[in-house]
C-alpha cells in the first residue's frame, strides 16, 4: 500500500500483517500507550469491532478512493457490517454539520471527560522480537474478527503454559495457504471434513487412510479427495517423508501409537525438521510417548485435538487445542484457520490432551443427562416435544441440545460423533482423574450408561443413541 498523509479523524483502510484491509478511523492513542519506536504509523480504531492497532503508514489507504476496490475483494457478514458502520458514522457526521462526536475519551463539547472502556489493542509486531517471525505475520484467515496475540514479551519467554487464543469467529474467508507440503493420516468423520477444507483453501495435501485395504468404500473415499486435488500416499512413512507437516486424526490411543510405531509407520519417515501434529483425542501419557519418539528422530511435535463433530468439521468451525512446539503451532496457522474457527495454544505437551478430555467428559455426561431427562419425561406421561420446547427457551438452550434431542425424537442416530468415541473419552477422563486423585463420579455414572448402550450395539451410532440405554 502507498504511503499517505493522514490526520486524526481520517477514515482509512488499515492492513495488519496478513489480515485483510479493514475500515477504520485514525484516532488519538491513550496517553499511556507509547508509539512503537522507529516506526511511522497511526493509531487506528476498526469499525465493527472493539479493536485498535498501530498501523504502519504504508499499510493505510484513504477510505473513499478505495472503497469500491475493497468491497470487491472482501466478503463476509462482519465485513459488510463494518462497512455499514462506516456509512452510519458518515451520515451522523453529515447531520452534525461535519463535526465528529469525540468517542476516544478526550471530552465532550463542555470539556468534560467521558469514561472509556479499556482498549483492545492488536499488535502488528514487537521491535524486541525483530529477529523472530512476527506471530501476526503468519498467514491467517482473511476474517473480519482479527486474531489476537496479546502476550507480553515476558510472558512469551517465561510462561510455557500461558494461553494464546487465535479467535476467528466469522465465516471462512480467503486464506493465504502455507507453502509447506501438508500430509494427513486418517479420513474418518473428523478427518474428512478437515482435509476437504484444507483443499478448498488451497493447501497441497497428501492423504492416507488406514482402512483402505480392509474397506473398499474407503478407497473410493480417498478417490474423492484425489479428485479434489489431494495426492495419495501408500504408507504413513511415505506421507511423512513427502511432506513438511503431517497431521493425524485417528480413533484412540492404540490407533495413534500403531500409526507412529507400526510397520511403515510415521516414525520411519521422520527426519530432522519434519513436523508431526497429533489431532486424535488420546490420553496425556500417549501424547508424551509420541512426542518423545518423534523428537528422538529430530522431528518437531505438536498435539492439536479438536472439539466438534462431523458437521462442525465439514463447516470448518472446529475448536483446536494445541500444545507442544510453539513454532509448529505457528507454521500450522493457515491450516488451523482452514479447519477451525478458534485455536488455543496451551503450553507444554499433554495440556491439550488433558483439556480435551475434560471438555468431552462434560459433553458426554451432559448428553447422557439429556437422554435421561427425555426418558423420564416419557415415563411420567410428559410430552418429550414439550420438554424440548421448554429446554430450548431456557438457559441450557444450544445448537447441541437442539440437534441431539431432534436426533432422539426422530430416531435418527446417524453418527456425527461416534458413541464409542465419547465413551472412550469418558473412560480416559476418569483414568486421568484417578491419576490426579480427583473424584469424577458424574463421569463414572455416565460412562456406565454408554457402556450399556455399546452392549446394545450402539457403538457406531451417534452419541445421542445413549438414549437407547434407557429404553431397553
Amino acid at each position: 500500500m502507498a504511503t499517505v498523509h493522514l490526520r486524526i479523524g481520517d477514515l482509512v483502510w488499515g492492513k495488519l500483517g496478513r489480515y485483510p484491509p479493514w475500515p477504520g478511523k485514525v484516532v488519538s492513542p491513550p496517553k499511556d500507550l507509547k508509539k512503537p519506536r522507529g516506526k511511522k504509523c497511526h493509531f487506528v480504531k476498526f469499525f465493527g469491532t472493539e479493536d485498535h492497532a498501530w498501523i504502519k503508514v504504508e499499510q493505510l489507504k484513504p477510505y473513499h478512493p478505495h472503497k469500491e476496490e475493497m468491497i470487491k475483494i472482501n466478503k463476509g457478514k462482519r465485513f459488510q457490517q463494518a462497512v455499514d458502520a462506516v456509512e452510519d458514522f458518515l451520515k451522523k457526521k453529515e447531520k452534525q454539520g461535519g463535526k465528529e462526536q469525540n468517542s476516544e475519551g478526550k471530552g465532550d463539547s463542555k470539556g468534560k471527560k467521558t469514561p472509556t472502556k479499556p482498549l483492545k489493542i492488536l499488535e502488528e509486531d514487537d521491535e524486541d522480537l525483530s529477529a523472530l517471525k512476527d506471530p501476526s505475520e503468519k498467514p491467517v484467515r482473511d476474517d473480519p474478527h482479527f486474531h489476537h496475540f496479546l502476550l507480553s514479551q515476558t510472558e512469551k519467554d517465561t510462561r510455557s503454559t500461558s494461553i494464546q487464543a487465535a479467535d476467528s469467529t466469522a465465516i471462512n474467508g480467503s486464506i493465504t495457504p502455507t507453502d509447506k507440503r501438508i500430509g494427513f493420516l486418517g479420513l474418518g468423520l473428523m478427518g474428512s471434513g478437515i482435509v476437504s477444507n484444507l483443499l478448498k483453501m488451497g493447501h497441497v495435501v497428501t492423504v492416507w487412510n488406514r482402512t483402505v485395504e480392509k474397506v473398499p468404500q474407503d478407497n473410493q473415499h480417498c478417490d474423492l479427495f484425489i479428485q479434489e486435488g489431494a495426492r495419495l500416499g501408500r504408507t504413513p512413512a511415505e506421507v511423512v517423508s513427502m511432506c513438511d507437516i503431517t497431521f493425524s486424526c485417528v480413533s484412540d490411543p492404540k490407533a495413534a501409537r500403531d500409526l507412529v510405531l507400526g510397520p511403515s509407520g510415521v516414525l520411519q519417515g521422520i527426519r530432522p525438521g519434519k513436523c508431526y501434529v497429533e489431532m486424535s483425542t488420546v490420553d496425556p501419557e500417549t501424547i508424551t510417548e509420541l512426542s518423545q519418539v518423534i523428537s528422538s528422530r529430530g522431528g518437531r511435535f505438536l498435539e492439536a485435538p479438536v472439539a466438534g463433530s462431523q458437521q462442525v468439521s465439514n463447516e470448518g468451525m472446529l475448536v483446536i487445542l494445541a500444545a507442544g512446539d510453539r513454532t509448529v503451532y505457528e507454521d500450522c496457522s493457515s491450516c488451523f484457520q482452514a479447519m477451525g474457527k478458534t485455536s488455543f495454544f496451551l503450553g507444554e505437551v499433554g495440556n491439550a490432551a488433558r483439556m480435551m478430555l475434560i471438555l468431552n467428559m462434560v459433553q458426554g455426561s451432559f448428553m447422557a443427562t439429556i437422554a435421561e431427562g427425555l426418558t423420564l419425561a416419557q415415563a411420567t406421561g410428559q410430552s418429550q416435544h414439550t420438554f424440548l420446547d421448554i429446554l430450548s427457551q431456557g438457559q441450557m438452550a444450544s445448537t447441541f441440545v437442539d440437534q441431539k434431542c431432534q436426533n432422539i425424537l426422530q430416531g435418527n442416530f446417524k453418527p456425527d460423533y461416534y458413541l464409542k468415541h465419547i465413551q472412550k473419552d469418558l473412560r480416559l477422563a476418569i483414568s486421568m482423574g484417578d491419576t490426579a486423585n480427583h473424584p469424577t463420579p458424574m463421569a463414572a455414572a455416565a460412562n456406565e450408561v454408554y457402556k450399556r448402550a455399546k452392549a446394545l450395539d450402539q457403538s457406531d451410532n451417534d452419541m445421542s443413541a445413549v438414549y437407547r440405554a434407557y429404553i431397553h
